[in-house]
């Protein structure tokens, strides 16, 4: 098995839509969008151009859809310390959020997780893949537990 480690967000956001087809596009049938993993740069917590049009078709998803919820992960790499670490991954969750809600989305769609380093995507020497937010819909019942 080969494996590919990059360690540039937009080189991870390309490889993403080559191998996941149209994920990056707009969304004809009003369904949700595909991609849900957004990658940063080391010490970064706003995210890139690519990755604010695919949030936008989020948003017009859960603003169309206002009984989903969406929980969104903040993570980080192990460089740093872990206070630090959580800091990253919350600025990180907060920006998502803070753009989720320009575009409309209610605040109370929106549940906030930061994990820090604690959660890595892959191996925790695979920085870059580790510096991520993942959206996370909620299905109604558990929505309703929150």
């Amino acid at each position: 098995m080969t494996v590919l480690v990059l360690d540039n967000p937009d080189l991870l956001a390309k490889a993403a839509l080559a191998f996941g087809g149209m994920a990056g596009q707009p969304s004809q049938d009003g369904s949700r969008p595909h991609r849900t993993r957004f990658h940063y740069g080391f010490n970064k917590h706003t995210p890139d151009a690519g990755d604010i049009e695919v949030l936008k078709q989020h948003a017009a998803y859960l603003k169309n859809h206002p009984g989903v919820r969406v929980r969104i992960h903040g993570h980080a790499d192990r460089f740093g310390s872990e206070e630090y670490n959580r800091f990253l991954a919350r600025l990180r969750a907060n920006s998502v959020a803070r753009l989720l809600m320009r575009e409309g989305v209610h605040q109370s769609a929106l549940v906030l997780a930061t994990w820090g380093s604690d959660r890595p995507l892959a191996r925790p020497e695979d920085h870059a893949a580790n510096r991520r937010v993942e959206l996370e819909y909620l299905t109604l019942d558990i929505a309703r537990a929150l």
